[in-house]
């Protein structure tokens, strides 16, 4: 079983950075599919940025955050990162992390490609 934990989400200006954090903890998966996905009120969950081992570590990043976020991990510390740079409004949501177990190139993640979940870190920005 892969347990995931968040941090590092917050309140920021219109500008403003943050770098979120996800802890893996259980079984280690080395060869997961990392990805992070957001959720404002009254929206459906969304795939912001992915990673792939499977596909040579392919990253996925939705266009709106193209140029402004950053996935990276670290598997000495079995951790996923998300640093969010030039924050807007927009993207004030739930922001959740997810991996599945080998799991494969996609051209858009989907919520139902990952098999598991963190408790998600709020981010809100504002003026």
């Amino acid at each position: 079983q892969v347990q995931l934990a968040e941090s590092g989400g917050g309140s920021v200006q219109i500008g403003g950075s943050l770098r979120l954090s996800c802890a893996q903890s259980g079984a280690t998966c080395t060869r997961c599919s990392m990805g992070w996905f957001r959720q404002a009120p009254g929206k459906e969950r969304e795939g912001v940025v992915a990673i792939y081992p499977t596909a040579a570590y392919r990253t996925y990043y939705r266009d709106s955050v193209k140029g402004r976020f950053t996935i990276s991990r670290d598997n000495a510390k079995n951790t996923l990162y998300l640093q969010m740079n030039s924050l807007k409004p927009e993207d004030t949501a739930m922001y959740y992390c997810a991996a599945e177990p080998f799991g494969r190139w996609a051209s858009e993640p989907l919520e139902a490609d990952f098999r598991y979940w963190g408790q998600g870190t709020q981010v809100t920005v504002s003026s």
